[in-house]
């Protein structure tokens, strides 16, 4: 069996089972269900990560394209939000090559419909079904794409209109560059806003960072970094920079949602999309309306949509790993933000510095002041989805949930959306 399958954002598996034929018929299953709509513009741009795999998986896709009668055009390697800008800029469908922060031997694809949005768990429906139509054939010859090398620099600028170039002046910050797609373009985004931004750390090797479930040995790497005393904060990101991972003077990793939180905080949010693993702090904040959904930007986006559908202005969403998603154009000290929605990276980092900056705080003490409480999270391995979701199904009774946690309390609420969430 495949080990491909959808999963909160895009299709991954392992690259033998990725590569070639698979790769190929997933592209063209993608630009006949979606990407070849009535009034869609027939150009596809195509990005990739820094993984070995991917360029030649990129190069399977572009063929897939000229096979559909599309227009492949060739990003290279980008962040994932830059690819997503530049497929709203040209009203053009988008495929990312990325596993994201999944180890090498893994590696996969996200999907964007015209215009730049991520697709939709219909649409993921629509794909599978159009994949088990065409059959099984082997791709054609690779077909060179159009480069368009200014993807990234566009993606830069849309930052730097924003944020201003004293915005972090005096701060010194560790960019922790690894095999991060953004990892200059980080450093250099940084540097234009003012900070001393110092690169550290990086790999010629594809290093899978997880900003949620981080690995001992960069907890490790980066509490060493900061032991030196020199940097005011760490900054990095996962493979495909749509996650990012922030630590303060003292090597303390700032959890995702907290980033979230900061960053609609910063931004004069009116409306707050997360899904139900995000801290229950969000509530606590003094939004004007929060919006819990099922894990995954899909659903983040859908709730986005319904709250601009309601009446919201300043709307955004954000995930327990820290990728933000900017719901509608926002104006920072007088400039103009577009909005972007799907996970970026570059904005939290950003938003969060600057916010400590306006402040005063470093970043230590900015989280303090949010009284954000505490979270453990971790994964247990090797457990059969048939165990735990025997134990899921246990926890929605209300006996068992109350027998289970009677030793630190009684259960006030539930939400069972999404597995079992319980206050």
């Amino acid at each position: 069996m495949s080990s491909l399958k959808f999963g909160t954002s895009g299709l991954r598996g392992l690259v033998t089972d990725l590569e070639g034929g698979p790769s190929f018929a997933y592209a063209a299953a993608f630009l006949a269900a979606i990407g070849t709509e009535a009034g869609a513009r027939r150009e596809v741009v195509v990005g990739r990560d820094l993984r070995d795999s991917s360029a030649g998986i990129a190069a399977t896709v572009a063929a897939a394209a000229a096979a559909a009668g599309v227009t492949a055009i060739d990003c290279g390697a980008l962040p994932t939000p830059a690819l997503a800008l530049e497929a709203r800029r040209r009203g053009a469908c988008a495929v990312m090559v990325t596993g994201s922060h999944i180890p090498e031997d893994r590696n996969g694809l996200k999907f964007y419909r015209p215009g730049g949005d991520e697709i939709t768990k219909a649409d993921e429906a629509a794909i599978l079904a159009a994949l088990g139509a065409a059959g099984d054939a082997p791709p054609p010859p690779a077909v060179p794409a159009a480069p368009e090398p200014d993807a990234i620099a566009r993606y830069r600028r849309r930052s730097l209109d924003a944020f201003g170039p004293d915005l972090l002046a005096g701060r010194t910050v560790a960019v922790y560059q690894q095999s991060s797609v953004a990892r200059d373009l980080l450093a250099d985004v940084l540097a234009s806003c003012g900070a001393r931004a110092v690169p550290i750390g990086r790999s010629d090797t594809f290093v899978p960072i997880d900003t949620e479930a981080h690995r001992p040995q960069d907890v490790a790497f980066i509490r060493d970094v900061m032991a030196s005393g020199r940097f005011d904060a760490l900054v990095t990101t996962d493979g495909d920079a749509d996650r990012p991972l922030v630590a303060d003077a003292d090597g303390r990793i700032l959890r995702g949602d907290v980033l979230g939180l900061i960053t609609a905080r910063y931004l004069g949010a009116d409306a707050v999309v997360v899904p139900v693993t995000a801290g229950s702090a969000i509530e606590r904040t003094g939004f004007p309306r929060v919006l819990r959904t099922r894990v995954g930007s899909p659903f983040v986006i859908a709730g986005m949509e319904q709250a601009r559908r309601e009446g919201a202005t300043v709307v955004c969403g954000f995930e327990a790993n820290g990728g933000f998603l900017l719901g509608s154009d926002v104006a920072i000290g007088g400039r103009i933000l577009p909005a972007l929605p799907t996970r970026d990276a570059m904005l939290p980092i950003l938003a969060t510095l600057a916010a400590a900056q306006a402040q005063g705080l470093s970043l230590a003490d900015l989280v303090a002041a949010l009284d954000a409480g505490q979270t453990a999270s971790d994964r247990l391995g090797d457990v059969a989805a048939e165990r735990s979701g025997a134990l899921l199904g246990r926890l929605r009774d209300a006996a068992f949930r109350r027998d289970f946690l009677r030793p630190v309390g009684s259960p006030q609420a539930v939400d069972e959306q999404d597995g079992v969430r319980i206050v």
